[in-house]
């Protein structure tokens, strides 16, 4: 597989993980909820390890060419984004009290995270459109192992950016309950839009 090849996709997926939006609006909760935005970052990422798993192995366009599972996906993906913005926007987090988490608090975020993106049905689209585009049918690697390797620098981004991101929200709202109140409330807006904005967009298209 050319080395170009993995540079060009990764350029293109970079400009695709720092735009704004569901990915973004999770990794802002849960780093201002928990004690670290590890479990959920792991989880977003494990989330797109799944759609890697099954563009690789062909099921991904099944799904994309069956309007009755596609729409199936899109609602319970719509709704799950609804439901965790609509839980993030009526218990807004705080930074400021780490150890007040209750048990269990790193699984769920962990399991949240897999929701996230591996039930985002636009996800698993633009892995369709995106990853083949960079393959090379007539090449030495078999294209599913070329997918892996593109799923692999898309995931290897992702975890980077959104650790980072993280990281940074707790550092800058640290000791500034009100704003983190504000931002927490703002991403769980965002997920509402945005399930909404999927919602409304799949129904109308």
């Amino acid at each position: 597989m050319a080395a170009g090849s993995v540079l060009a996709f990764w350029a293109v997926a970079f400009l695709l993980i720092v735009v704004p939006g569901a990915d973004w609006a999770f990794t802002i909760g849960a780093g201002l909820r928990g004690r670290s935005v590890y479990p959920a970052v792991s989880g977003l990422v494990v989330g797109y390890a799944a759609i890697t798993l099954i563009v690789a192995a062909g099921v991904g366009a099944l799904v994309a060419g069956s309007p009755a599972v596609l729409t199936g996906l899109t609602l319970v993906g719509g709704l799950y984004l609804m439901w965790h913005g609509a839980m993030t926007f009526a218990h807004p987090a705080t930074p400021d009290a780490p150890t007040e988490a209750p048990a269990g608090t790193d699984w769920n975020t962990f399991l949240r995270g897999i929701g996230v993106s591996g039930l985002n049905p636009k996800g698993l689209l633009i892995f369709l459109a995106l990853l083949p585009q960079f393959t090379d049918p007539y090449g030495t690697w078999p294209v599913a192992g070329q997918i892996g390797v593109l799923g692999l620098a898309f995931m290897a981004t992702c975890a980077l950016f959104y650790l980072c991101l993280g990281a940074l929200t707790r550092t800058v709202l640290h000791g500034r309950p009100a704003a983190a109140r504000l931002i927490s409330r703002l991403s769980g807006a965002a997920m509402i839009g945005i399930s909404v904005w999927l919602l409304t967009d799949h129904i109308l298209s």
